[in-house]
């Protein structure tokens, strides 16, 4: 098992067995790799730990091992102990983490827990400088898995099921730590043969045997029904998990290029053209809708919720204001386009600028910055040393707001520049004034007003920056 599981790692240390790592620069030297285990103990975890110890022990490879302290099992102390003790017999340095849980419902336990052991794992990596983790899922996690999933009504990710590398920002907090599972294709009879072959010390979790865990359940009542019917499911479970990986790599690459169809030529090139969307039948609709959210970071909607969404932000009238809320976004459709933004808590009506000169000023409560541009030789602006005496303030939309882009331009209501600027009308509100005592100076998307602009050498004009 030993020089099976070498090559493997092997492979995973090259990259050849990774499917999302394009972007990281390929390591051939095994030595120049710093690799942790996550090692709670158990025994799956303890086969881990002894193959990995010889595996760096022959190829020169930093290795360190991280355990996390639940606190939850009256035990979790005599673990970490014992987890603490085996890394010393092998010489290799360790380190527990301590996090703590809510008591909730058994489901919000796991849960939580999960989150929060791959989070300390990642905090743990980063200080340690640490590129690939190790965890010890196998094949009959595998299995597991995807038939949870399966119970959840999942789709085609779900089917998925775990790959053997893979960059987990989302769990592990870094955008290039990899997070390998090297024993995928194991099963648990087979670490179970090695830790006796070798006389592995390990522990035994009591939660572990505990049905109510649904995750147990399906362990203890339901996989060993399926092995006697049928034997050596897990591989074709596993054999399921490629194909299903294959078909979502497919179907990936199906909404990136629809995506980059429907993109519309707004400001920020990351909008949706609902002309260009509602060419494409429902399935790749979605498909797109799926990838779009993806690359906001949103947390994918279900099934359902997702075609209530293509309901209502496709199938409303041209000229309709529509927004769906999602989590903690909003998608809106104004003019033909649909656009994501955080939901945002509304600014504060007032708050007071202090200039010193600075390029530029940032206001978090009102989600932008400021910028005080020189403009150029012949072009109207702001006098800088006028402008440094004043007291200004910022201030959120009130409404009835009036201003003039220059002296022979005529006064229009801030609702019409937004209109004629085509700016959305879910971005209006966050868009603030700056005043000069009861004097509009500013307005954002707008411009500077006309009454405050002159000629000269030592002027500047103002520009906001959302921070979306």
């Amino acid at each position: 098992m030993q020089s099976r599981f070498n090559l493997v790692l092997q492979r995973i240390c090259s990259n050849d067995s990774c499917t999302d790592l394009a972007q990281l620069t390929e390591l051939s030297n095994l030595s120049q790799h710093r690799m942790a285990i996550a090692y709670s103990g158990g025994l799956d975890s303890s086969v881990l730990l002894h193959l990995c110890a010889n595996f760096a022990k022959k190829y020169a490879t930093y290795l360190i091992v991280f355990h996390i302290h639940h606190g939850i099992s009256a035990n979790a102390d005599k673990w970490a102990e014992h987890c603490q003790q085996e890394c010393k017999k092998l010489g290799l340095p360790f380190e527990a983490a301590y996090v703590q849980l809510e008591r909730t419902s058994a489901e919000g336990v796991e849960a939580t827990a999960r989150k929060k052991r791959y989070a300390a794992l990642g905090e743990l990596c980063r200080r340690h400088q640490i590129d690939m983790v190790l965890t010890a899922h196998h094949q009959d996690d595998q299995a597991e898995t995807m038939l949870l999933q399966l119970l959840r009504g999942t789709g085609v990710p779900g089917l998925c099921g775990m790959q053997q590398c893979h960059v987990a920002e989302g769990l592990l907090g870094s955008p290039t730590l990899l997070l390998a599972r090297p024993l995928l294709e194991c099963t648990r009879v087979e670490l179970e043969n090695y830790a006796a072959e070798h006389q592995i010390s390990h522990i035994d979790d009591e939660s572990n045997i505990d049905v109510f865990f649904k995750r147990n359940a399906l362990r203890h009542q339901i996989m060993p029904i399926l092995a006697q019917h049928f034997p050596g499911y897990q591989t074709r479970f596993s054999r399921t998990a490629h194909h299903a990986q294959s078909a979502l790599y497919l179907l990936e690459q199906l909404a990136e290029q629809d995506y980059l169809s429907c993109v519309s030529s707004s400001i920020t090139q990351s909008d949706l053209n609902v002309t260009q969307l509602e060419k494409l039948p429902d399935a790749r609709i979605d498909n797109v809708l799926r990838y779009w959210l993806a690359t906001h970071h949103v947390k994918m909607p279900a099934t359902a919720r997702l075609a209530e969404m293509r309901k209502q932000l496709l199938h409303a009238r041209d000229d309709a204001q529509v927004c769906v809320k999602h989590g903690e976004i909003e998608v809106y459709r104004y003019r033909q386009q649909l656009s994501i933004a955080t939901c945002a808590k509304p600014p504060p009506e007032t708050q007071d600028v202090v200039w010193k000169g600075e390029v530029s000023l940032c206001f978090p409560a009102f989600f932008g910055t400021l910028f005080f541009d020189p403009v150029t030789a012949g072009q109207p602006g702001i006098d800088r040393t006028w402008l440094l005496k004043q007291q200004l303030q910022l201030r959120a939309r009130q409404g009835g707001e009036r201003l003039k882009l220059a002296i022979n331009r005529p006064t229009r209501s801030i609702k019409s520049h937004y209109q004629t600027n085509g700016i959305p009308y879910w971005q209006r509100e966050r868009l603030p004034f700056i005043f000069v005592g009861n004097d509009l100076l500013f307005a954002a998307g707008v411009g500077v007003h006309g009454d405050f602009q002159t000629m000269g050498d030592n002027c500047i004009t103002l520009r906001w920056q959302s921070l979306e």
